[in-house]
């Protein structure tokens, strides 16, 4: 195939209710969106996972439009591509910039899963017709909100909770949902957000039976991690930490993750992801997918990834209806009872609503 036009759209989609980390809170996703068209005619659509402001990577939204128009389209366009895995070689000689590159090869995945006549998740390889998705939540005012929320979550039939914690917010926060919930499976979520001399601290969550806690130190630290690893009964789980094949082989020779956390923008594109995802089930450690707030297109492309055989633990790909009034894509994604349908027809095996698109565009160019 050859890449014949590209448009980027910025869009801005307001979400259901606001988002709150360690690092601040959302209530509104502000996004790119790629649709590419190939010399055969076909359609493919990616998504850019940056952030408007660089809180969880060094990438935006604004640097990625840059990388985009200046650096990786006039790379690829009417160049010949035989297959997806090929367009992270045509980037090679562009340093990091993941999120970018993710976007075009999503839509180049697309393409190719049309051309072959094949869902995105057959093309990849995946297995599983159903996935199973739990939910990610962000800081609440208080205790009691949280605690009315998980429980919310959990008569949805949800798999998992994943909570986010800070200091101060932390050990009596999952202390309490503990004892409200002994039987639910929760994991919490630090973003990078303690160190190494917060060790007794962490310690004290070993009491809890948390399936996992991601990301406690330094995004970019694998080194550190292997220390506190060997402090904690708790599996730690990596994700800022890990872009590459190579960070992942690297944490796991170290000891300094038990789980990873697989997210298409942050290592660069599917072909990458399902590399980790390989060698994560070489070295038997079990592996997930992130959520990053995506809208319905970012969405299909992780349940197609979560549908490898060795995702075996609940994502965060929920339902849309988490996160949105209304979806830019038909039908919107479902969860029932804590479990997704993997889509069986050719592409991305969702619709796109143009209309929608549209609406929440609020900029946009053509690159041909």
């Amino acid at each position: 195939m050859k890449l014949t036009e590209i448009t980027i759209r910025h869009l801005q989609m307001e979400l259901k209710s606001p988002f709150s980390t360690s690092f601040g809170t959302l209530k509104n996703r502000d996004f790119l969106l790629l649709e590419a068209k190939s010399d055969d005619g076909l359609i493919g659509w990616g998504e850019s996972v940056a952030f408007y402001s660089p809180w969880y990577t060094e990438e935006t939204m604004k640097t990625n439009w840059h990388m985009l128009e200046d650096f990786l389209i006039p790379l690829i366009l009417n160049k010949e591509i035989n297959h997806p895995d090929e367009v992270s070689e045509i980037f090679a000689s562009i340093r990091k910039n993941n999120m970018a590159k993710a976007a075009i090869e999503g839509a180049v995945w697309d393409i190719y899963a049309q051309q072959t006549n094949q869902s995105l998740a057959q093309a990849l390889g995946g297995k599983q017709k159903r996935i199973e998705v739990g939910v990610s939540i962000g800081i609440q005012s208080t205790i009691e909100e949280l605690i009315a929320l998980v429980d919310s979550y959990v008569k949805e039939g949800y798999k998992r909770m994943k909570v986010k914690i800070k200091p101060g917010w932390d050990v009596d926060v999952i202390r309490a949902l503990r004892d409200e919930f002994p039987d639910v499976a929760i994991m919490a979520d630090a973003n990078s957000a303690y160190t190494l001399n917060d060790i007794e601290l962490l310690k004290q969550l070993d009491e809890f039976d948390l399936m996992m806690i991601e990301q406690p130190l330094a995004a970019d630290d694998i080194v550190d991690h292997g220390v506190l690893q060997k402090e904690l009964k708790t599996p730690i789980c990596l994700d800022e930490s890990i872009c590459s094949l190579e960070d992942a082989r690297k944490a796991v020779e170290l000891g300094s993750t038990k789980v990873i956390n697989v997210k298409i923008g942050r290592v660069g594109g599917l072909t990458e992801a399902r590399r980790i995802h390989d060698y994560c089930a070489e070295k038997g450690l079990p592996v997930w997918c992130g959520g990053m707030l995506e809208s319905g297109i970012g969405r299909a492309h992780n349940i197609a990834l979560t549908s490898l055989p060795n995702f075996t633990l609940p994502g965060d790909t929920s339902g849309s209806n988490r996160y949105w009034e209304r979806d830019i894509i038909t039908p919107e994604v479902v969860a029932v009872d804590g479990m997704i349908e993997v889509p069986q027809t050719v592409g991305i095996g969702y619709e796109i609503d143009r209309e929608a698109v549209e609406a929440f565009t609020v900029g946009k160019k053509h690159y041909r």
